[in-house]
């Protein structure tokens, strides 16, 4: 008579646990999968196999520790269950995840929704009243998914698994297989008198208004999470996350750099010679700019703390006024004979063209100029 014990390499008083382990280990050892071309792996898989068949089953393992095959007292155990092949190459966590019927209620989607702002808004911050079309609880059947009054019927077929089993012969000998029960898809229940506003989905779409705080100091692809504001999952399930992307539009005026803000203020030639201040409207209002005498075309005046607010973090950045001096294009015979009397005044009546110097701040600004930046 074969030996099951020595095919499985246990004690004859080996407990059930230390008789699984064993099954587990050479059958992930022999199965043909696994042992590849290996000829012999096929046939060591079925000795495995009925030995574990056998000394598994307490009724057969008890006929066999008397003399017998191991044939008697199949009982709930008989046969070699689909169960323990799945356990043995996935493990119990995975066996586990086959047992029980589905969850009807499931997490709903996340919402991505762009939000559209101005310079003002992400420089101050802003409170805005989003719309936002998405599924909300079905007001009617309150998320069961049946008409009010019903409620779900146990899944005659299952009786409430979820799941049912087949018996397959294969060369293991009877294999048992679980399927999703294709009367309830697994659900366990059946919905017998679905809700008529929401077709037995527990949830319905709608539009609503979601209130949300911009703080100062987000930028275009900032985005800003809502929790719990998505859809609703089917069942009623719990509601998915809203993100709010930010688009910021192009100011007119001002250009934003970082937490920074740019503008190029037009003067003219008289006022950049003598000096002068100008009054600059501004994201924060009325601001006076100071040009001393002498300012040069591209001179930068920096106006502190009126750029954007730093996100997360308190102060803000800084406004960068550049100056631009407008030369005159057409002049009447009063204006040049004024400039000519100027320019003999300066003893510039015939000026002599020289090269800057590649340190001197006329050059760096050129060369920022052709760098583009």
């Amino acid at each position: 008579m074969t030996d099951y014990y020595e095919i499985l390499g246990v004690p004859r008083d080996a407990s059930p646990e230390q008789i699984k382990k064993a099954y587990r280990k050479l059958a992930r050892e022999h199965h043909p999968d696994v042992a590849g071309e290996d000829p012999g792996a096929e046939e060591r898989f079925k000795d495995v196999s009925r030995a574990y068949d056998v000394l598994g089953n307490p009724d057969k393992r008890r006929s066999y520790d008397l003399g017998g095959d191991g044939s008697a007292g199949g009982g709930a155990g008989a046969g070699f269950g689909f169960q323990d092949i799945f356990e043995t190459f996935f493990g119990a966590a995975g066996a586990q995840a086959q047992r029980g019927p589905i969850p009807r209620a499931r997490r709903g989607q996340d919402a991505l929704v762009r939000l559209d702002l101005e310079l003002s808004d992400v420089t101050f911050g802003v409170h805005r009243e989003v719309p936002v079309d998405t599924a909300v609880v079905c007001p009617t059947c309150s998320g069961t998914c049946c008409r009010p009054g019903t409620s779900p019927r146990t899944c005659e077929v299952c009786h409430g698994r979820g799941t049912v089993q087949r018996v397959a012969r294969s060369f293991l000998g009877q294999v048992m297989t679980t399927q999703p029960c294709a009367a309830c898809h697994g659900f366990g229940t059946v919905i017998p008198e679905p809700c008529t506003d929401c077709s037995g989905e527990g949830r319905v779409r709608s539009r609503r208004t979601l209130s949300v705080d911009v703080p100062a100091g987000v930028d275009t692809g900032t985005r800003i999470k809502l929790t719990g504001q998505g859809e609703v999952g089917p069942a009623g399930g719990p509601a998915g996350d809203v993100y709010l992307e930010v688009r910021e539009r192009k100011h007119e005026t001002f250009v934003r750099r970082g937490d920074d803000l740019h503008a190029t203020l037009e003067v003219p030639m008289t006022a950049a010679a003598l000096g002068t201040v100008l009054t600059l409207d501004t994201l924060d209002g009325e601001q006076e700019v100071d040009l001393r005498p002498g300012t040069q075309p591209d001179q930068v005046v920096t106006l502190k703390g009126l750029g954007v607010g730093h996100l997360h973090v308190g102060g803000r950045g800084d406004l960068h006024v550049h100056v631009e001096v407008n030369v005159p294009t057409a002049l009447d015979d009063a204006q040049a004979e004024l400039l000519r009397q100027l320019a003999a005044l300066r003893g510039e009546e015939r000026p002599e063209a020289r090269l800057a110097s590649s340190h001197s701040g006329v050059f760096g600004k050129l060369r920022d100029k052709l760098s583009g930046r």
